[in-house]
C-alpha cells in the first residue's frame, strides 16, 4: 500500500461559487466533496464561498486550524 500525500491541492476559486471542501478524507475528487460520507458515515463536507476569484491552497490532510485552508499541519 502506498503513503496517503497529505500535501495541498492548489486549486482556483471563483468569487461567490459555492464549494464543498471534504472534512473525511474518503472523497476520490480531493480536497473536494464527492458524497463518499455517506456511505462511510463519516463527517458531512464543509460549504465555503470566497468574496474575491483567487488560487488558495486547500488541506487533504485534514488536520488544518484553517478549514479548508492548508496550514502546515500535515508537516507536524
Amino acid at each position: 500500500m502506498e503513503p496517503k500525500d497529505y500535501s495541498p491541492v492548489k486549486v482556483n476559486l471563483e468569487k461567490d461559487k459555492g464549494y464543498a471542501w471534504c472534512t473525511c478524507s474518503h472523497s476520490n475528487n480531493q480536497p473536494f466533496c464527492d458524497g463518499s460520507h455517506r456511505a462511510k458515515n463519516a463527517t458531512p463536507s464543509m460549504g465555503f464561498t470566497v468574496t474575491e476569484d483567487k488560487d488558495a491552497y486547500l488541506c487533504t490532510c485534514k488536520q488544518t486550524k484553517n478549514p479548508p485552508y492548508c496550514d502546515g499541519s500535515h508537516n507536524a
